[in-house]
């Protein structure tokens, strides 16, 4: 599977990118755009995140685009927010709205060969990854990276914080890795929220099991910290390039740092 990259630390960290693709799998024509179908990517994540491997982090990515299916959604399609605006399991719109689809939406039937295709194959990579490590260490983090633009008014008001926490409430971690992760960020002087808008998705939700040994943590950073956001975004100023030297990655060093030392057992 070419499209499923895993590279392998020996480190008790597991740094999944479900969002970082944008492979559309040969649906192009299906879509209105590949820019449409690109617009939502977690621009430049893996290489944001890149310095982990050489931490022993193992890393699980995938380039199948998220508008084909999303790695982060509950494989039977219930929603993760009710009640707020989100996007599917297959999105039918981007997160401003916008149709995906020219003509016909996926049906069940696509649906579940996507599913077969791609999210299983995804998840069973991170299932055995996180207890290969975990037969080791006896304990494993499993740090869910993740960035959106900074305003989506469809889904979010304001401005979104730089770093947004998710453990579900406390559910998916240890309490002293999220204030760890949690006070790293506050000390960095920009702008931070645990368990907010994002409070972690399928993939936090599904595997955070601390009592068995197993802590999941969400990131999602706001792109603005190392990437330029327009205004208005067009496919003539979207993406921007990611910034060489952006001032959020020493944050970010620190976390997967400090987040390997609460896996090891480190004071």
């Amino acid at each position: 599977m070419d499209w499923l990259r895993v590279r392998r630390g020996d480190a008790p960290l597991v740094i999944a990118f479900p969002h970082g693709g944008t492979d559309l799998a040969g649906l192009d024509e299906q879509f209105v755009s590949r820019w449409h179908a690109q617009i939502d990517t977690d621009w430049w994540i893996a290489e944001l995140y890149a310095f982990a491997a050489d931490l022993g982090a193992t890393l699980v990515a995938t380039e199948i685009s998220r508008s084909v299916i999303d790695m982060n959604r509950d494989p039977s399609g219930a929603s993760l927010y009710p009640g707020q605006a989100t996007t599917e399991l297959c999105p039918t719109t981007t997160f401003d709205g916008a149709p995906l689809y020219r003509f016909d939406l996926p049906d069940e039937a696509e649906i579940i060969q996507r599913l077969h295709l791609y999210h299983r194959p995804y998840h069973d990579a991170l299932t055995e990854e996180l207890e290969r490590l975990r037969a080791t260490h006896g304990k494993v983090v499993l740090y869910d990276a993740h960035s959106i633009r900074s305003r989506v008014p469809r889904l979010f008001d304001g401005e979104l914080p730089q770093f947004n926490i998710g453990t579900n409430g406390g559910a998916t971690s240890a309490p002293e890795l999220e204030t760890i992760v949690a006070n790293i960020c506050a000390a960095s002087g920009r702008s931070h929220v645990v368990n907010g808008r994002f409070k972690g998705g399928w993939t936090t939700r599904h595997y955070g099991r601390p009592d068995d040994g197993i802590h999941a943590v969400q990131m999602e950073l706001a792109q603005r910290g190392y990437m330029a956001e327009p205004d208005t975004i067009t496919h003539t100023n979207w993406p921007s390039p990611l910034d060489p030297n952006p001032a959020i990655r020493p944050v970010l060093e620190q976390v997967i740092a400090a987040t390997l030392d609460f896996a090891k057992g480190r004071p």
